[in-house]
C-alpha cells in the first residue's frame, strides 16, 4: 500500500507543471498628427512571428515571444531603421496554436504599417 501510495505521488509531482503567460502592454505620451504631410510609410502591412514547441499541447519546451516576432517585423521591412524615427502604426497581435496528438506548436504575429517621420511639413 505504501509503494502504491508512494508510487502515485512520484506521478502526480512529475506529471504537474506550471506555465505563465505575460504581456508587457504599454503606451508612450507623443504628439504625433498623421494627417498631416510629415511622414512616408516604408513598409504597409509588415509582419514577424515567432513560433513555439509544447509537448502534450500543455508541458512548454519554448514559447512564442512578442520581443522576436517585432523584431522579425522590423528586418522584414529590408531596410536599415536603426537611428532613424520610425514608429508601427495600426499594430495588431495575432496568436494561434496548432495542436497535434503529441505536441502543439504556438504562434504570435505581429502586423503593422512601418513610418518614418520626416519632420515638420512644409509651409504651402
Amino acid at each position: 500500500m505504501k509503494g502504491a501510495a508512494l508510487v502515485l505521488g512520484v506521478v502526480s509531482v512529475l506529471l504537474a507543471g506550471c506555465a505563465s503567460e505575460g504581456r508587457f502592454e504599454h503606451a508612450t505620451a507623443t504628439d504625433v498628427r498623421l494627417s498631416e504631410n510629415n511622414y512616408r510609410v516604408i513598409q504597409p502591412g509588415a509582419r514577424g512571428g515567432s513560433s513555439g514547441f509544447y509537448l502534450l499541447g500543455f508541458i512548454p519546451i519554448s514559447s512564442p515571444s512578442y520581443a522576436v516576432a517585432k523584431e522579425r517585423l522590423y528586418k522584414s521591412t529590408g531596410e536599415e531603421l536603426k537611428g532613424r524615427s520610425v514608429a508601427l502604426a495600426n499594430q495588431t497581435q495575432d496568436k494561434s496554436s496548432l495542436y497535434l496528438i503529441l505536441f502543439s506548436i504556438p504562434t504570435v504575429t505581429v502586423t503593422a504599417d512601418v513610418i518614418e517621420f520626416t519632420g515638420a511639413p512644409s509651409a504651402k
